[in-house]
């Protein structure tokens, strides 16, 4: 059977898509300073310039060398950016300069170099992955010692403590890497001769750092870097070409971490290790149900999670009371070959009790995965700086008093009631202090319990010793059920405060994301979540959402609408890199104010920040849990905020669209009629007027008159709509006899070529009120060319007004074939239209019945249209009610 043909990697793929698009990055690396890093690095770059290439140097330390110096003089150069310390400017990298300039290649000398505080970054391989990610070609150096999994093993061989450390996983971002190397022989020869560094450092350099030995060993740590990338580098190629291989399952490695002070080498050691094996790798944290840390541990704990993740690993955190089976459960499932753990000491108490450490329950437990535990001249230090929180002295008073309560209640109650024994009443007061202040406090009642207990009533009195053998054994089992007692009451206690502090963040969150729910719009969501976070965190909180041309603050509690130059970098840093940045992180560390990105499925929405207590204390680990949960809830909602208001303004962009289409249809439709007849009859009356008899010529200059009177009318129709929605509608009022306003309305239907019978039903005294004349014509005009319109020719049309109490009521009917039912309900509609009348001649918009309702309801009146079968009417009635002024003298 063929074989399938060999497919690419996916992932292989996928991490050469993922360089597309920035920058490439040489590294020039070497075993120790002085063999030739910056010197190799410019004679590259010269060559590269003599090719064709914009070189630009960025920033390369000569250090007095006279070779190096001569290397960069025909080289440009860009300019330093100075930032201000202790009171003297100290150049730096000018990063924004080196991207305005856009050279083809930057150079950038010392990979591992701090800045000085003030700078946007706090170390330079930051500024260079910074220019990498804007599209810039960059070379750099650095030394091997500056590897951060490497530290402490420099450290062991060389007893130099290295700190400007550089992250692993920036070297294997690196494109590229050159390995510059010179015989420990040659490099010292240098050293000697003034190449490195001057003649009294040079001395010290060579009786301490720059030994033979040294210099060996720090060769094979940098070949062995080179060597591992470039099998890295061989593999990626294989799987991405496709190139068949032997594809043996590999090793897995897991790091099991605590809060002591030997976690973050117990994680670089991990990390050579997984290294040498060419294995992914985990770090793991196990917590008690029920048991918090205190600040420090906490702090402790992530700051080595924080530096796994770092080199590379991926973090976990689990949860359990049995830490050797949920390890052990989580290794299986991720096919872990290999768990390193550190020593610990046998003799721990955990509520009272001995305890076998985790290494040994591992080693016990464990099968097919190989243990490697991890010993040190730290270990006793790590062991002994955990410590045990022993309580505080008011729980210790507690006890005290708790065992003398129950002393002196004993002795009164034995001189009434002869019991044979009041150990239970010394358990009660064992339960006090374990309920109300911890573990210790309580055991340490239970021993003051049973020495009490043994002093006071236990023959013979007045002593510790004990007359029976059986009074001993009661003794004896008496401490032992206090003091389990007290464990396992201390235990409950924190078990219970903890579940009462998760139940309360839990609730709050909750809380939180319901009310954000509730909220109609993206101001009010982040106005209360501004303040949720305020209050949930206790400091200063801003949102800023993108502006016009920057981040604009959104909401802020307390109210405030100012930021300093560095917050505001900070949040535009969070904003366009989708990770913290400000105070407590590693990208602008000086900021006063530390900022969260919101992320939402497509991009991110704004940002939250929060201002950093007044002694500069950063976020405590759960603060920052909770701040990032918060976040989280406060995108999704805003998210969802302005989807609604997306959709609400895409549906009132349809309707507005939709109205215009249906407006420029009825224009079109409407003006084509008496168009095209004053166009008729304007062209006869050109070209054939001296021909024309007079009447013929009257009359159609009759027609143009009444079909301009007609276009007109539709003209002021639609401004009057206009006027109405915009709330622009003028109304001069004045008295008015509504009795003439009805027949001047029937007098411009006549005229206009009505030939329907038109009644009047008034009564015999004029029926004033207070409106505007020319708009109530209009109003009453417009239903009467309705009932014109659509009644039929030989309709019957009744305008009928009348007083009733304080309003004045005025009837438009007619016997046609009224109102479709269809119809009735959007009748004052705008272009709601009647398809069915022959009489229409597609002379309506649909706006007339809509304006008399605008003009009326203006006046404070109302207008409806009646029932089918009202006062016997057939047709369409419709009926107007408006205030009559009453009590105001005309």
């Amino acid at each position: 059977m063929p074989q399938p043909a060999a497919r690419p990697s996916a992932d292989a793929l996928l991490a050469h898509a993922e360089r597309e698009g920035r920058g490439k990055l040489r590294l020039f690396l070497g075993a120790a300073p002085g063999v030739g890093k910056t010197f190799a690095m410019l004679q590259a770059a010269r060559a590269a310039k003599a090719a064709g290439r914009d070189v630009l140097v960025g920033i390369v330390e000569t250090h007095g060398r006279a070779e190096t110096q001569a290397m960069i003089a025909d080289l440009e150069l860009l300019p330093r950016k100075g930032i201000s310390y202790k009171g003297r400017l100290v150049p730096e990298l000018d990063i924004d300069a080196a991207l305005a300039r856009r050279p083809s290649l930057l150079l950038v000398d010392e990979y591992a170099h701090s800045n000085v505080p003030g700078s946007r970054h706090p170390k330079r391989w930051q500024d260079v992955a910074e220019l990498l990610q804007a599209g810039l070609d960059v070379w750099t150096t650095m030394n091997v010692q500056h590897v951060e999994s490497l530290n402490d093993v420099v450290q062991r061989i060389t007893g130099v403590r290295v700190r400007e450390t550089v992250p692993d996983t920036t070297l294997r971002t690196a494109d590229e890497i050159v390995l510059v190397d010179l015989p420990p022989d040659e490099l010292i020869r240098r050293l000697a001769e003034g190449k490195v560094y001057v003649e009294d450092t040079a001395t010290r350099a060579t009786q301490n750092f720059f030994k033979p030995s040294n210099l060996t060993a720090l060769r094979e740590l940098a070949l062995r870097q080179v060597a591992s990338r470039v099998d890295s580098d061989l593999l990626e190629r294989m799987q991405g070409g496709a190139i068949e291989g032997p594809w043996a399952a590999g090793e897995r490695l897991l790091v099991c971490l605590g809060p002591n002070q030997s976690a973050e080498r117990l994680v670089r050691t991990a990390k050579r290790l997984a290294d040498l094996l060419d294995a992914p790798w985990f770090a793991v944290t196990i917590e008690r149900p029920g048991v918090s840390l205190d600040e420090d541990a906490a702090a402790r704990l992530e700051t080595a999670m924080q530096l796994a993740k770092t080199l590379g690993a991926e973090t976990q955190r689990l949860v359990a009371a049995d830490w050797p089976r949920e390890l052990l459960r989580f290794s299986r499932y991720e096919n872990v070959t290999q768990i390193v753990v550190g020593k610990a000491r046998r003799t721990g108490l955990r509520w009272g009790w001995p305890r076998r450490s985790l290494a040994d329950a591992l080693v016990r437990q464990a099968d097919g995965i190989s243990i490697h535990v991890l010993t040190g001249e730290e270990e006793s230090a790590s062991a002994a700086g955990r410590g045990v929180d022993l309580g505080s002295w008011s729980g210790y008073g507690a006890a005290l008093a708790s065992v003398a309560t129950a002393t002196l209640a004993g002795s009164q109650i034995v001189r009434f009631v002869p019991l044979p024994n009041l150990s239970m009443l010394y358990l009660l007061a064992v339960l006090v202090p374990a309920f109300f202040h911890g573990v210790w406090p309580a055991i340490f009642a239970s021993f003051l319990s049973f020495a009490t207990y043994n002093f006071f009533f236990i023959e013979p009195t007045g002593s510790f010793t004990v007359a029976r053998p059986h009074e001993l054994l009661a003794l004896a089992i008496f401490l032992i059920i206090a003091v389990a007692i007290s464990a396992l009451a201390g235990q409950a206690r924190d078990q219970m405060r903890a579940s009462a502090a998760r139940t309360r963040a839990a609730r709050r969150l909750y809380e939180f994301t319901r009310r954000l729910s509730a909220l109609p719009d993206a101001s009010a969501v982040m106005e209360a979540a501004a303040s949720e976070i305020n209050a949930a965190i206790g400091r200063p909180c801003a949102i800023l959402r993108p502006g016009t041309t920057d981040l604009e603050i959104a909401a802020s509690w307390p109210p405030d609408d100012r930021l300093d130059t560095p917050a505001r970098a900070a949040a535009r840093w969070a904003f366009d890199r989708d990770e913290p940045a400000g105070g407590g992180t590693a990208t602008l560390p000086a900021s006063g104010w530390t900022f969260f990105p919101l992320p939402a499925p497509d991009g991110r929405v704004g940002v939250v920040g929060v201002e950093r207590a007044g002694d500069d204390a950063p976020l405590g680990l759960e603060a920052r849990t909770l701040l990032s949960a918060l976040a989280e809830q406060t995108a999704a909602a805003l998210h969802r905020a302005l989807l609604s208001t997306e959709v609400r303004s895409a549906r009132t962009a349809a309707e507005t669209e939709r109205v215009r289409n249906i407006l420029l249809a009825s224009i079109s439709h409407d003006f084509r009629t008496p168009l095209a007849s004053v166009l008729g009859s304007a062209t006869t009356l050109i070209d054939y007027g001296d021909r024309l008899e007079p009447e013929a010529r009257l009359e159609l200059l009759g027609q143009v008159r009444d079909e301009a009177r007609h276009l007109d009318s539709m003209v002021r129709n639609l401004l009057s709509m206009t006027r109405l929605e915009a709330g622009a509608l003028e109304i001069n009022r004045d008295w008015i006899d509504v009795g003439e306003a009805l027949e001047r309305a029937v007098d411009l239907a006549k005229r206009r070529g009505a030939t329907q019978r038109f009644t009047l039903v008034l009564s015999d005294r004029p029926l004033l009120a207070q409106i505007d004349g020319s708009l109530f014509d209009q109003a009453v005009g417009n239903i009467v060319g309705n009932a014109v319109r659509h009644a039929g020719r030989d309709a019957n049309v009744t305008l009928a007004a009348r007083r009733h109490g304080e309003a004045l009521i005025v009837e438009i009917a007619d016997d046609g074939p009224g109102v479709p039912e269809a119809l009735r309900a959007e009748v004052f509609e705008k272009f709601t239209r009647a398809v069915h009348s022959k009489a229409d001649g597609g002379e309506s918009a649909g706006l007339g019945l809509a304006i008399a309702k605008g003009i009326v309801e203006a006046h404070g009146g109302t207008i409806e249209l009646l029932p089918q079968d009202h006062a016997g009417a057939t047709g369409a009635a419709f009926r107007i009610r408006l205030p009559d002024g009453k009590g105001q003298t005309p």
